[in-house]
């Protein structure tokens, strides 16, 4: 069940999320996570501003009361699960955004006033890393 990945920041988005709180899939039967996915590989390979971050995929991280979910991680960082977003560009790059701000941190602790204006809001939980709680 585990698939090994690199150890370094990354993005994990659920392949199999609802598209939306109303709808599983778009007309063409596309899972909304699937379209997320391909939308931050997109906005990721169009910059390389981004290119220290990996974009993984799993189906279902289990945040099913919420739709279209990601995970931001990096070794020895808190981790943090975003949720309802609408896949698209727009919401690709806010999560890319929030992922290279992240990756740069010392702790995975990103400031609010430099948190990009499209993940405000759809902050789920925040994850301890291996070895740590947070105080």
């Amino acid at each position: 069940m585990l698939h090994a990945v690199g150890s370094g920041a990354s993005v994990v988005v659920c392949s199999t999320c609802r598209l939306s709180t109303e709808s599983r899939e778009d007309t063409k039967g596309r899972r909304g996570g699937a379209l997320l996915a391909e939308a931050i590989a997109a906005v990721r390979a169009s910059d390389p501003v981004y290119e220290g971050v990996a974009v993984q995929e799993m189906p279902c991280l289990f945040a099913c009361q919420r739709h279209c979910t990601v995970h931001v991680r990096g070794p020895g960082k808190i981790g943090y699960v975003l949720g309802d977003f609408t896949p698209g560009e727009a919401a690709a790059r806010a999560i890319l955004d929030y992922a290279v701000r992240h990756a740069q941190s010392e702790e995975g602790v990103v400031r609010y006033a430099d948190w990009p204006q499209g993940v405000k809001g759809h902050f789920i939980v925040r994850t301890p890393p291996e070895g740590f709680v947070c105080s």
